[in-house]
């Protein structure tokens, strides 16, 4: 980069000042738990692929099985599709606490039931690619066509299109392309603050609610990470309680159906789940709901 080019990020953000967010009735904190719903979207020969999935299972790294399937991998995903998923859902559901979808289109066609279930318990449903892969060197047009495709499959799922959108492993086109598609209130692949800003994309404001990796059950699965529930609990314990201390701030929550769906660590979000209860500052909310909120109370100036 030449002296005197501008430096494509923005490392000052909000600064010492923050905004207020204003939260509803006085909350401290915004928490938005994410449900990553992907089985049936990795990297599969069944999906067209050279070969099996090598990231966020129990067995991660090695080499993958090319031009064959590792139905070892397969078998799973197969559980976060099968038996994890209903378990989280049976635990929000008995607590009355609403969750973001982040749905692979992929993954929600090959199972039309779960599509139909996280409407119908009221969750918010966004759009988290056509595939669970890496768009980082698809070609634009073929992005451009998957994102379409991602939003027309979720709309007719779930009777509404998405407004809010997190691919994860983007490309460098990811964000325009999303924008220019048009109709959502947020984009998500971003992991730059503990509140919502906007940034400039084709000389229009968009909303980032950034998103974690670090309170995130996929640390079970990539080193360093948690080894056992009680540090993912306390982890997100420690997190919440901060925040909560500091006021006016937003945190996520990432799970995945194969991984904390397995009864050992969905042990120790049912413990969280119950501290969050307790805690009388916290609104619990969808990121629709958090998008809505600020886009009323902070709107693009």
């Amino acid at each position: 980069m030449a002296p005197g080019d501008s430096y494509p990020r923005d490392l000052l953000g909000y600064g010492p000042n923050p905004p207020d967010p204003q939260w509803p009735g006085g909350a401290r904190v915004a928490l938005s738990f994410v449900l990553n719903y992907e089985e049936g979207g990795e990297n599969t020969v069944l999906n067209g692929d050279a070969g099996s999935e090598l990231y966020l299972h129990e067995v991660p790294g090695g080499a993958p099985i090319l031009g064959d399937r590792n139905r070892t991998v397969e078998t799973q995903f197969d559980y976060g599709a099968r038996a994890g998923v209903w378990r989280v859902l049976r635990m929000f559901a008995a607590r009355g606490q609403k969750l973001t979808v982040y749905g692979v289109g992929r993954a929600l066609e090959l199972n039309p039931v779960v599509a139909r279930a996280f409407t119908e318990q009221g969750h918010e449903v966004a759009s988290h690619g056509w595939r669970w892969i890496d768009y980082h060197a698809m070609p634009e047009e073929a992005e451009r066509a998957e994102i379409a495709r991602c939003v027309e499959t979720i709309s007719q799922l779930c009777g509404k299109p998405p407004v809010g959108w997190y691919t994860g492993r983007i490309s460098p086109r990811t964000r325009r392309l999303v924008a220019e598609h048009g109709g959502f209130l947020y984009d998500s692949d971003s992991y730059d603050d503990d509140l919502p800003h906007y940034v400039d994309v084709a000389g229009q404001p968009q909303l980032i609610l950034p998103y974690t990796l670090d309170a995130n059950d996929m640390k079970f699965a990539v080193p360093p990470g948690f080894s056992a529930p009680g540090g993912f609990e306390q982890y997100l314990r420690d997190a919440l309680d901060l925040l909560r201390r500091e006021g006016g701030r937003m945190m996520s929550v990432g799970l995945h159906c194969r991984l904390v769906g397995r009864p050992g660590r969905a042990a120790a979000l049912e413990r969280f789940l119950d501290h969050v209860a307790h805690c009388g500052d916290v609104w619990l909310a969808t990121r629709e709901q958090i998008a809505r909120h600020w886009l009323a109370t902070h709107p693009p100036k």
